[in-house]
């Protein structure tokens, strides 16, 4: 199954994120290395959100990432919250569904 992290950055996020960004990145990396992060970003002009896909079978790997990431432990991330995301077209899809023939 596919989990969503969404962040809501905070206004300062592009101005203080040099600070934090490589033990952020340290730890997106180690995620993804460890299978749970397929890929993350934050959305540009405005920068005002950023999405991380988890994969597996709870929500406990994105929730985890969310409690010890530094953006969020310093104010850069404001909100943030996991929902699940049924994929159905592609070849990530976590539920493949495919048009009746």
């Amino acid at each position: 199954m596919h989990y969503l992290l969404i962040y809501n950055l905070s206004p300062e996020y592009l101005e203080r994120r040099s600070k934090f960004r490589d033990e952020h990145l340290a730890l997106a990396w180690k995620a993804h290395e460890n299978g749970d992060l397929v890929v993350g970003g934050a959305l540009q002009e405005p920068a005002d959100q950023a999405f991380l896909l988890f994969e597996g079978a709870s929500p406990d790997a994105a929730e985890e990432f969310a409690k010890t990431d530094p953006y969020v432990k310093n104010g850069l991330i404001e909100k943030w919250e996991v929902r699940p995301w049924m994929t159905v077209v592609g070849n990530m899809a976590s539920s493949p569904v495919k048009p009746a023939e």
